[in-house]
């Protein structure tokens, strides 16, 4: 590893990247590039937004491409491609290099291209400024250890989507692909707040000691994001690491569920089609009400938005305009202005803050001896969240919030660069294992899965546990795999292993209700016709991704292989 990092927060809402120069020894002070100084803005994150034109080609991002595509005016603002939230098109799904998601204007484009250019833009953004700030010393992607932020709840395709579209971006090239770290954002978070000091939190009911000096504290991490809501539990050991106590857990209510309550509600005010037709026609304006709509949900009070002309004009062409507020419950028009009062902005809250409160009574049913529950993310720097976590949950644990929550899994992710080990241990949210083959036995096999190979009776389709549903595995524990292929011929010169998952723990066979095929891999064979072939692998499921670190063993030839998670489409 590089005494070089770069850390890449790559947000549903919002994403920024901080970096350290300084050696191992030394103590790391990330410095964290600002954004928006065109703007007479200076936030630690930018819209995660990314612009194209009519022929997919790439032209801006961030604040940058938000505001141009606000200017756009009719034909241009349909032809181009303009895309935001476009991370939560990775959530929750099984994907393929294919996969297409929709710009604002509902044209089409492949989600891989998309990715690929916001972190192409983000890691040449990143060199610019470390060359700036350093005299202008060139630096290229392979001077330094790069790490990208994911969500703990993500599913491992996801993960290899983000690596893929990293590698296309040019942050890695082959042959150095152990350079770019995939760290969760909790965890990156975890490793930041356990360092800090009881006055780096906003709430001041803190012991007085941090938390990396205090073995045996217990505490939650609430992941407060844009898309999704990520919970870990973590336990401080002996040295300040880490080991997590609870699968990582969580929902997509994050701060954008807040968003489509706000947008619901203005549909409601604006009825008849006229919100409809105003969204359709103004898809620019609307990004400038949603952007002035989420620095007004930090605060706990009444909430005064201007309407823009061309709303008011659509809706006075049906109505006269106070008409349009008259039912409708804690909304009211005042000389030009859209008014909210404080209740129902609360109410926008209700079904992300359920959420959020049953995942953590939940865990803490489970464990009764954890004593902070932390909130991180952009998201937490709501007072209403705050306040309810609080409510809720005060009297059990001490809820904590770092001064800057939306800083904290990034300069976090810096402090995963240099130590990877910061979370020791990990639970396994699945029982893995592979299919594999054994002599068949008519006291414990199916007779159907039996088949004959070389005069031999051999069982097919075993379950080949590797690691159980719920077992502590250590960040670099590697679980040897030794197995049989069940037939090779000479026209065979690769062999497919495929890699299964369930939340049972002891399946017999990779056919049975509740296993998932997830992934596969691919080992050389060799071209010896109608021979049994023995192969071992070592893999690796401590870490935040599933890797193979060892190389597959076939009669003395040595082969690297890569678990391929993705779908083939």
């Amino acid at each position: 590893m590089h005494d070089y990092i770069i850390a890449i927060d790559f947000g549903t809402a919002y994403s920024g990247y901080a970096f350290s120069m300084t050696s191992k020894r030394a103590e790391i002070n990330p410095y964290m590039r600002r954004w928006g100084n065109e703007l007479g803005l200076y936030t630690p994150k930018t819209p995660t937004c990314i612009l194209f034109n009519k022929d997919k080609e790439f032209i801006k991002f961030g604040y940058e491409a938000k505001n141009a595509y606000v200017k756009m005016r009719g034909e241009e603002a349909r032809k181009s491609y303009f895309f935001e939230n476009f991370k939560m098109a990775l959530y929750g799904k099984k994907l393929s290099r294919d996969v297409e998601i929709k710009a604002a204007n509902g044209k089409s484009m492949k989600a891989l291209k998309v990715f690929t250019e916001a972190l192409r833009y983000v890691k040449d953004d990143a060199l610019r400024t470390i060359a700036e700030s350093t005299e202008g010393r060139k630096f290229i992607a392979s001077d330094f250890t790069w790490v990208l932020t994911v969500p703990a709840i993500w599913d491992p395709s996801a993960k290899q989507f983000m690596r893929e579209a990293a590698t296309q971006a040019g942050i890695v090239i082959g042959g150095t692909q152990h350079h770019l770290i995939i760290a969760l954002e909790p965890e990156a978070a975890s490793a930041w707040c356990k360092k800090l000091p009881a006055d780096g939190f906003i709430s001041q009911n803190h012991d007085g000691r941090s938390l990396d000096q205090c073995p045996g504290t217990q505490f939650i991490v609430v992941d407060c994001g844009g898309g999704t809501i990520d919970i870990t539990v973590h336990e401080v050991l002996d040295g300040g690491a880490l080991k997590e106590l609870h699968k990582a857990s969580g929902n997509d209510l994050g701060g954008q569920s807040v968003d489509r309550k706000f947008k619901e509600f203005l549909r409601e005010i604006f009825s008849h089609g006229v919100w409809d037709e105003y969204e359709e026609n103004f898809p620019s304006e609307v990004q400038r009400i949603m952007y002035e709509f989420t620095l007004f949900k930090r605060k706990d009070d009444d909430v005064q938005i201007g309407c823009p002309f061309n709303l008011g004009r659509l809706a006075q062409k049906r109505q006269e305009i106070e008409r349009f507020f008259e039912s409708v419950r804690g909304a009211s028009w005042d000389e030009g202005s859209i008014n909210i009062s404080k209740e129902r902005l609360r109410s926008f809250f209700a079904e992300s803050l359920k959420g959020i409160t049953d995942s953590l009574r939940k865990i803490l049913k489970e464990h009764l001896h954890i004593k902070y529950i932390l909130l991180v993310g952009g998201y937490a720097e709501s007072q209403i969240l705050r306040r309810h976590v609080i409510d809720q949950f005060g009297d059990q644990c001490k809820v904590l919030c770092p001064f800057r929550p939306q800083e904290a899994i990034v300069m976090g992710a810096v402090e995963f660069g240099r130590n990877p080990a910061v979370v020791a241990s990990r639970k396994s949210a699945f029982t893995y294992g592979f299919a594999d083959s054994d002599k068949f036995d008519p006291s414990k096999h199916k007779k159907e899965k039996k088949s004959v190979v070389q005069g031999e009776e051999l069982c097919g389709d075993i379950f080949r546990k590797l690691v159980e549903k719920g077992e502590d595995v250590g960040w670099n524990e590697t679980r040897e795999l030794i197995f049989n292929v069940l037939e090779a011929k000479e026209y065979h010169t690769h062999v497919r292993i495929r890699f299964y998952r369930t939340q049972r723990r002891n399946p017999l066979y990779v056919d049975e209700e509740g296993v998932e095929e997830v992934g596969s891999l691919i080992v050389r064979m060799p071209t010896t016709r109608g021979r049994k072939h023995e192969v071992k692998l070592n893999i690796t499921f401590g870490s935040t991704e599933i890797t193979v670190t060892g190389t597959g063993l076939v009669y003395g030839s040595k082969e690297s292989a890569m678990i391929d998670f993705m779908t083939r489409s």
